[in-house]
């Protein structure tokens, strides 16, 4: 194994990062919670690169999300609190301990089994830890993005048996939804204080949406990131339209707007045929 391929080589970059003697003045700055987004951002551009199959990039990405988790170990190994090995003992005991079917003598027959055994392992280990909570929807994430913690809770109630049959009346639901925040945008433009009503009846939308993305087996998150795409891809095209006829989109209504839109949007039809 080359230097450069040796875990503990990217671990005394970091350490010499955030030395006090000499290391970096911006690594040094840093702080848990200042790193955080950063990791969150680095976990999508993981994502991301998955998305758009591309594997050269995958590898940077996910080489700079192991980044993260190396600063995060550092910052805590000063503190005295933890270091990267015992990240690594940390993981590597769950996996064992959530695996009894492979590294014990559980037998399980399909992967349902296999999830049915984690959520009873994972509410032991809450018990153990003198959590209380015996509700189905413990230790769900607080942290998740929300559409993410959206689909886990009506994952987990759907274990219970609380759950539609099929996609068929969610899409009654989200139309009914649909129905209460346009009753709620009326009252609004009819001069009606109800910005909370308005932000209650829109969330449900995006629950129920939510719901849907799942039954369709489907991510919303990367649902929603190809229709960022798309977006992006038709709106750079639309100025390029307007640029190429001597103006710029600001200078354009939004019914000349629209048209440029609907052209974009059939030259993508003519290029797929």
């Amino acid at each position: 194994m080359s230097e450069l391929t040796n875990i503990q080589t990217l671990l005394q970059i970091m350490a010499r990062l955030r030395d006090p003697q000499g290391g970096c003045p911006w690594d040094l700055e840093q702080d848990f919670a200042s790193i955080a987004p950063y990791t969150v951002e680095e976990a999508y551009e993981v994502a991301d690169a998955i998305d758009r199959n591309d594997l050269p990039d995958l590898k940077d990405e996910l080489g700079d999300l192991l980044l993260q988790v190396v600063f995060h170990a550092q910052m805590a190994s000063e503190q005295g609190a933890f270091d990267f090995g015992d990240v690594v003992a940390s993981i590597s005991n769950k996996m064992i301990r959530r695996h009894p079917h492979i590294f014990g003598n559980a037998e399980v027959s399909d992967a349902d089994e296999v999830l049915a055994n984690w959520d009873q392992i994972k509410r032991s280990e809450r018990a153990a830890k003198g959590e209380q909570d015996d509700s189905a929807l413990a230790g769900i994430s607080r942290g998740l993005p929300e559409w993410l913690r959206a689909t886990k809770l009506q994952s987990r109630a759907a274990r219970t048996g609380f759950d539609w049959p099929d996609a068929v009346p969610v899409l009654d639901k989200l139309r009914e939804e649909i129905d209460e925040l346009q009753a709620e945008f009326e009252l609004a433009a009819a001069g009606a204080d109800n910005q909370v009503r308005l932000q209650e009846e829109l969330g449900d939308v995006l629950f129920v949406c939510a719901n849907l993305a799942r039954h369709a087996k489907v991510d919303s998150g990367t649902a929603l990131r190809h229709a960022n795409h798309k977006f992006e891809r038709r709106f750079r095209a639309m100025e390029a339209l307007a640029a190429a006829r001597g103006t710029a989109m600001p200078q354009l209504d939004l019914q000349q707007q629209e048209a440029l839109w609907q052209q974009v949007k059939q030259q993508e039809k003519d290029s797929a045929r």
